[in-house]
């Protein structure tokens, strides 16, 4: 049971970084308006990082079936495009404000990383207290641009600020749930582990690509292009630097 309560109180830890949001609570709606296009570069920037550095490599690593990656890559980038479709169709008819189904992609997307985040560091911790540790800070370190993107791509799709941090705080509880379920179930699920990271990898290069990127093409002023620009990279960087120093 000790391990078990490892499991628990790591992933609460990592859940808090979700809160992260609160740092922009006291900013004023024209500071956060003049933000908000950085930190969806920023976003876009970690989930091809976290995507292409991360998750792939794991992925092929433990599979050693390119074939097979690429399938649930696919699937992964089908599934959240037509999750966007019916998002968008749900709201159209029925929610009058119109809140851009990019919101709940990105929470859904984010939820699926989450709880595989909860489901390896229940495996890390099954093999011994250290390699859990460690896993838990590669994965903290990772997190926190990501979260940071994440609550900025909330707020431009429509959500107040206190919804925003809310729900992203929520979905950052599904880790909780991965970790109780890799706890029980270890040794069942760790074949499927790998392709639910090639499939996490394709529903964030779809919200990627087809969602924040457009966005970013909007800005037109060659200082806002270059900041937008740079801050894609630095969140690719972040990626970067997370994998040389901690490892996956």
């Amino acid at each position: 049971m000790g391990t078990l309560w490892a499991i628990i109180l790591s992933n609460l830890l990592i859940s808090l970084i979700a809160l992260v949001g609160i740092f922009f609570l006291t900013f004023k709606k024209e500071i956060l308006d003049k933000i908000i296009f950085g930190l969806i570069a920023l976003s876009a920037g970690t989930l091809m990082g976290g995507a292409f550095i991360h998750l792939l490599p794991e992925a092929i690593k433990e599979i050693n079936d390119v074939d097979c990656v690429s399938g649930c890559v696919l699937m992964g980038f089908i599934t959240f495009f037509l999750a966007e479709k019916i998002f968008y169709w749900h709201h159209c008819h029925n929610d009058a404000r119109k809140i851009h189904a990019v919101a709940y992609l990105n929470l859904f997307g984010d939820a699926i990383h989450n709880f595989t985040d909860g489901l390896i560091i229940a495996a890390s911790y099954s093999i011994n207290i250290s390699f859990g540790i460690a896993t838990c800070i590669a994965i903290i370190a990772h997190e926190i641009p990501q979260e940071i993107g994440d609550f900025g791509v909330l707020i431009y799709a429509g959500l107040n600020k206190s919804k925003a941090l809310w729900l992203n705080y929520m979905v950052a509880l599904t880790s909780v749930l991965g970790g109780i379920v890799g706890y029980f179930l270890s040794e069942k699920i760790k074949s499927i582990i790998p392709l639910l990271l090639a499939f996490a990898a394709g529903g964030f290069i779809y919200i990627a690509s087809s969602d924040l990127m457009p966005e970013l093409r909007k800005l037109v002023k060659l200082k806002e292009s270059i900041i937008g620009f740079s801050l894609f990279i630095f969140g690719i960087l972040i990626m970067c630097l997370t994998k040389i120093i901690f490892g996956d």
